[in-house]
């Protein structure tokens, strides 16, 4: 592991230790906390989502790459259907490649808010364009207990003149662990679109998290998104260029 990275993990627990013993920690920290622990310097994993609807279902098999905040590349290795589709997030932009019709589509800011690949997940919430941390203002609005774990509840608002899909997204994070137990996303006239919820707490990469991620939409009955974690690695040091339009074509 980088020695930058051991330094910036050893000061933010030793930070987290102290704030947290004598409970001065702001909703931003905790946010920041949070964020950190799902996201890391580097990431690299393999993902089972299952798309659910009241008639049927079907299943893809992903891989997913990213260097903090700032690149993503997300693959479709299965179905043999949409083998070779990925997403590629660099800083503000982000790429389609669909290789069936050998193209690369540059999608605009209005299409983050869309479904991605037919799931009850967007665009956005995959290549995660926004940032909880940077994009919204945060603020402890109660105490609640999720899934056996006492959990702040956060509500995050828009900072004004930021580009965002959500209108508000309201987190609950366990106060031991840093655990995005809950999160519920708002459209802009603070109507409740979707839940996502964290099943099956387990040692992943080294880090306690949720194994699982079920997004259930508010107002379509039967409707369920479900992402398993088949393997997380984190801190395996990634380059810039491979978070590429060229390697996202190559990327296997």
């Amino acid at each position: 592991m980088n020695k930058h990275v051991i330094i910036s993990f050893l000061s933010l627990f030793i930070l987290t230790a102290a704030q947290a013993q004598n409970g001065s920690l702001t909703a931003h920290e905790i946010i920041q906390i949070a964020d950190e622990k799902v996201r890391g310097t580097y990431s690299e994993a393999a993902i089972r989502m299952t798309i659910i609807r009241p008639d049927w279902s079907r299943e893809m098999q992903l891989k997913s790459w990213s260097k903090g905040e700032d690149y993503s590349l997300i693959l479709v290795t299965a179905p043999a259907r949409d083998k070779g589709i990925s997403f590629l997030k660099r800083e503000s932009e982000m790429w389609n490649w669909q290789p069936t019709i050998d193209r690369v589509i540059k999608m605009p800011p209005s299409m983050m808010s869309q479904s991605w690949m037919g799931s009850d997940f967007t665009n956005d919430d995959l290549a995660r364009a926004s940032s909880t941390v940077d994009d919204y203002i945060q603020e402890i609005v109660g105490e609640e207990e999720v899934e056996g774990r006492t959990c702040w509840v956060i509500d995050l608002i828009p900072k004004e003149g930021v580009g965002v899909v959500w209108g508000k997204i309201k987190i609950w994070v366990d106060q031991k662990d840093f655990i995005q137990m809950k999160t519920e996303f708002y459209d802009e006239d603070d109507y409740l679109v979707n839940t996502m919820s964290g099943k099956d707490i387990q040692n992943l990469g080294g880090k306690l998290l949720p194994r699982v991620l079920e997004v259930v939409p508010a107002d379509e009955e039967g409707h369920m998104t479900k992402v398993e974690y088949l393997s997380l690695i984190f801190e395996n040091p990634i380059k810039d260029a491979f978070f590429s339009v060229q390697n996202m074509k190559r990327v296997r």
